[in-house]
């Protein structure tokens, strides 16, 4: 992780993917952590994502987003019966043996994310005999640095099918818009993505169904996506908390005579900050536990991204507010780590969906 953080202030700086940081990443097997041992990857769960995603947020978390990502998406692979078994063997290998990554590519201009309704304009169609895909995805963590983009995209019938096609990224008709230029996860790579024409044989259709049908799948995906979000930003809160303990001890004002960190005043500081990652560890074990034991509800799951990224957010605003212009120099980290964690609340499930939810399911109960 050493490396990694070594470089996160440049990379923010440059608001490029750190090319670097992902080659470690593969050299090291995490690239296919939770890539099926069929086709030679480790094979991993929730449990064991979990700690590394936390861990290595604390070091450069744009980095650890597209991990993030590429864990997600193919333990669902692995699990999916919907993908043809030369499509998944084609993407799990070339994860394993290149280090190759994927994601998913939802949201548009106009719908937004998905995850609130509605028909994407991106299209899959048939045209002289094959089939093509056309429309433009926002916000695609990872862009460049990306073989394959899992595509949610419709038909173009009158009752159309949604789902997810495969598009190669390096293929004719695919246009990346360098428009991702943003205060915080700078380094994510989370650009444009057009599609033109781009053609596609039907395998690489993966899985299209009724608009209807989609309204309890992907039951897993979305919980993992939840406590995968919420350790990451909660490793940034943890890299923040680090940064102000050694600054806390280094600073000796002269007209003190000893460290700011032997004041009651910040001792209290550090014990409010310490109570906000102790109530996130604790939420995010029992998440998992529950999740293992088939206990956890989406409900729940959102819930708990809500409160322990807002605790996350509230932990470094702390710090930022009690010592000062040194909070926000940027030739400290912390005004980085405040920008980074601000981005949590971005992520689906955004706040007013995970409340009414949560709100909802609590005032329909008996």
């Amino acid at each position: 992780m050493e490396k990694i953080s070594n470089r996160a202030a440049a990379y923010d700086q440059s608001g490029e993917i750190a090319l670097d940081n992902l080659a470690d990443l593969h050299k090291a097997g995490l690239l296919a952590l939770t890539v099926s041992r069929r086709y030679g990857g480790g094979g991993k769960g929730l449990r064991d994502v979990l700690p590394v995603i936390g861990t290595l947020a604390q070091g450069d978390p744009s980095t650890t987003l597209i991990l993030a990502m590429q864990c997600l998406h193919h333990a669902s692979i692995a699990s999916d019966p919907h993908w043809p078994e030369d499509v998944r063997r084609m993407v799990s290998e070339a994860a394993v043996q290149e280090g190759a990554l994927l994601n998913a590519l939802r949201v548009e201009p106009d719908l937004g994310t998905p995850s609130r309704g509605g028909i994407p304009a991106t299209r899959v169609s048939r045209k002289d005999g094959q089939w093509v895909l056309n429309g433009c995805k926002i916000y695609s963590t990872g862009s460049t640095a990306l073989r394959w983009g899992i595509v949610w995209a419709a038909t173009d019938k009158d009752a159309p099918r949604t789902g997810h096609v495969l598009a190669p990224l390096d293929a004719p008709g695919v246009r990346i818009e360098r428009t991702w230029d943003q205060l915080g996860m700078r380094a994510t790579g989370s650009h444009t993505i057009h599609f033109e024409n781009v053609v596609l044989p039907e395998s690489f259709l993966v899985d299209l169904r009724h608009p209807g049908d989609w309204r309890d799948a992907a039951h897993d995906l979305t919980l993992w996506h939840a406590l995968l979000i919420a350790a990451l930003y909660n490793g940034v809160a943890h890299a923040a908390r680090d940064w102000l303990v050694t600054f806390l001890h280094a600073r000796v004002p002269a007209n003190l005579g000893k460290p700011l960190a032997s004041l009651p005043r910040f001792q209290i500081l550090m014990g409010e900050i310490e109570a906000f990652l102790l109530t996130n560890r604790a939420m995010l074990a029992d998440g998992l536990t529950r999740y293992e034991q088939g206990e956890c509800s989406l409900t729940d799951a959102n819930l708990i991204k809500h409160v322990v990224t807002e605790n996350a957010i509230h932990s470094v605003e702390k710090g930022v507010a009690a010592i000062g212009n040194p909070a926000l120099s940027r030739s400290n980290p912390l005004e980085r780590h405040l920008r980074n964690v601000l981005c949590a609340r971005i992520h689906t499930p955004q706040a007013d969906t995970a409340l009414s939810a949560a709100g909802r399911v609590r005032l329909e109960q008996p």
